[in-house]
C-alpha cells in the first residue's frame, strides 16, 4: 500500500493539525529529536507504520494505534 494511503479517521494533534495518511505520520516522527525517535513507543509506531505500508490490510489500523499510543506516551510524560 502506498505511503499516502489515508486513515480511516485522521490523528489529531494539538491545535487544529491532523496527520492524515502514513507519510504524514512518519514526517511527524522523523521531525522529532533524534533521542525521542528511539523511545520504544516511536519505534513500535515506526514499525507498524512501516508494515501497513509493505504489506497493507489491517495494518492501517495497527499503525494507526500506534501512533495514537505514542502520542498519549508523550502526554503522559509531560
Amino acid at each position: 500500500m502506498p505511503w499516502s494511503t489515508p486513515f480511516d479517521d485522521p490523528i489529531s494533534l494539538r491545535g487544529s493539525a491532523k496527520l492524515r495518511t502514513l507519510q504524514e505520520a512518519a514526517d511527524f516522527i522523523m521531525q522529532l529529536p533524534e533521542a525521542e525517535q528511539q523511545d520504544p513507543h516511536w519505534q513500535t509506531a515506526i514499525e507498524m507504520l512501516i508494515n501497513a505500508a509493505e504489506t497493507g490490510g489491517g495494518w492501517l489500523i495497527f499503525a494507526r494505534i500506534g501512533m495514537l499510543r505514542a502520542l498519549n506516551a508523550d502526554d503522559r510524560r509531560a
